[in-house]
């Protein structure tokens, strides 16, 4: 009687397990394809090539997002990051004027031992001078500004006095230039040349306002742009405005996620046609000499073509996974059907047949992994399982995008 109990219960629970044991082969081969990059990754590199991640996060944003101390030291010693930038997300307990999270900043710094280098953020509507004097006196070595997060405009007459506290104490100021801005060149340029002293880094490659801000920054020493955005076209085009000397390398952790944010930087550089002194300039020699005091380069001419020539599969394929990316990010079902669409355009044979295997290997399985997230009912896991399914494709796109550099 014991056994036919154990067996009905097997029999009712049996099917149960069927979505969870998908899930987790699902996740493995994902995996397994992320790590084989790592490969792909060392064979880019410049040998012995130093890394400086010029814009990463830790702490707890407001959208879910969490940036984790020991993740972090993990993924740097994985890839060879020896220093970065850090400051804090939008965090939940930002008010006022983001005085905890600083705090938790420096601590992560000294708890680096001197690998992770202190920004302080601020919010111009609550005692941003004060919040900066008190944390560049404890040890933060440069300034955080996120006018999208933060709701103000680059002509908001309040940078002014942040900028010349940065140009006072010679610390940069990092500013974020991507998505959900209105144009942006025109305030920071005022800014930039009433304030000289001040080093600014325009994050996400500035695609913000791409056009204006490389027309008026572009060749003006101690202006540096970090490439800390997910569109292989967008860095394509950034490279031919903006001189290498004016680039450094940046991952945006947690958003961006190792490797596909070095092999995004390192393929679309190749691609445009970078030396390996650019490349080692742009990884970590440019950014060094900002953190260290040191003279900073002289600007030169920028690199790449007006043109992207592609072969109209692969095209295809990026123009499919372009769809994708603001499903996953929304964290909804393929409905249109995209990723299907991307996987049988694989099957066209072109004169990139590797490459297209590749590409196909890595969407098969995102796909798979994408038809999990329903069923996954913990919030968290869901979150990794998306971020893993877009690395997927994300990795997917740069292949397309670079596979004749």
């Amino acid at each position: 009687m014991r056994a036919s109990a154990a067996s009905a219960v097997s029999l009712v629970t049996a099917p149960s397990l069927v979505p969870r044991l998908r899930q987790v082969e699902a996740q493995d081969r994902a995996l397994a394809l992320v790590e084989r990059y790592d490969g792909e990754l060392r064979r880019l590199l410049p040998e012995r090539a130093e890394i400086f991640d010029a814009h990463l996060h830790l702490g707890h944003d407001i959208d879910g997002m969490v940036g984790d101390y020991d993740q972090l030291e993990a993924l740097m010693a994985k890839y060879g990051i020896s220093r970065a930038f850090m400051f804090c997300l939008d965090e939940p307990d930002r008010h006022p004027a983001f005085t905890a999270a600083n705090d938790r900043t420096l601590a992560f710094a000294a708890r680096s031992g001197g690998r992770l280098i202190p920004f302080v953020r601020l919010d111009l509507n609550e005692s941003p001078i004060e919040e900066a004097r008190r944390c560049l006196d404890a040890g933060a070595r440069g300034i955080k500004l996120h006018p999208r997060a933060q709701k103000f405009t680059a002509t908001d007459e309040r940078l002014g006095p942040v900028f010349e506290i940065a140009a006072d104490r010679r610390v940069p100021i990092l500013i974020h230039g991507g998505r959900g801005l209105p144009p942006i060149a025109d305030g920071l340029r005022a800014l930039v040349e009433r304030y000289p002293e001040a080093p600014l880094i325009i994050a996400h490659a500035g695609i913000a306002d791409l056009e204006a801000l490389s027309r008026c920054m572009g060749g003006r020493k101690g202006v540096f742009f970090d490439t800390s955005t997910w569109s292989p076209i967008d860095l394509l085009d950034f490279y031919r405005r903006v001189p290498p000397e004016q680039v450094v390398y940046a991952s945006d952790f947690p958003y961006g996620q190792q490797p596909s944010s070095l092999l995004i930087a390192l393929k679309t550089a190749l691609h445009a046609g970078y030396s390996e002194d650019q490349l080692r300039a742009m990884l970590a020699g440019n950014a060094s000499a900002l953190a260290d005091g040191r003279e900073l380069p002289e600007p030169t001419k920028p690199v790449g073509g007006d043109v992207l020539m592609q072969p109209m599969q692969l095209a295809r394929i990026h123009q499919y996974l372009s769809m994708a990316t603001p499903l996953l990010w929304m964290r909804q079902a393929d409905t249109i059907g995209v990723l299907g669409l991307a996987i049988n355009t694989c099957a066209e044979r072109n004169g990139h047949v590797d490459e297209v295997d590749k590409i196909r290997e890595l969407l098969v399985a995102a796909r798979d992994l994408w038809a999990t997230l329903p069923e996954i009912e913990d919030e968290i896991e869901q979150r990794q399982t998306m971020r893993l399914t877009h690395r997927l494709i994300h990795i997917a796109d740069i292949e397309a995008v670079t596979a004749d550099a």
